[in-house]
């Protein structure tokens, strides 16, 4: 399987943190840049962090200083850590990974913030 696979989403209440893992099967190494994006009910899906490899990292307005995107390359893993979570952070997260000569989407997790 080559798809990432993403898993931590779960149901938080406002102003709590969940960390999203994102397990990519190909070398992180060969990855040119991976992405978080999320789809919330009845909306299209949008980008949440973008992280070029041995770049930088980009993060939409309404996440900036609340998200952070780091990396295990033992693991093989990519993470997104949120923080002081709201009810429209609610939605599906998807791990996106961009390598030379494919690129790739996860099934997503749902996150819930709700109290």
């Amino acid at each position: 399987q080559v798809q990432p696979v993403e898993s931590g989403g779960g149901l938080v209440q406002p102003g709590g943190s969940l960390r999203l893992s994102c397990a990519v099967s190909r070398s992180i190494f060969s990855m040119n840049a991976m992405g978080w994006y999320r789809q919330a009910p009845g909306k299209e899906r949008e980008l949440v962090a973008r992280t070029i490899s041995g770049g930088t990292t980009k993060y939409t307005d309404s996440v900036k200083g609340r998200f952070s995107i780091s990396r295990d390359n033992a693991k093989n893993t990519v993470y997104l850590q949120m923080n002081s979570l709201r009810p429209d952070d609610t939605g599906v997260y998807f791990c996106r990974t961009e390598f030379p000569d494919m690129t790739y989407w996860g099934k997503g997790t749902l996150v819930t913030v709700s109290s």
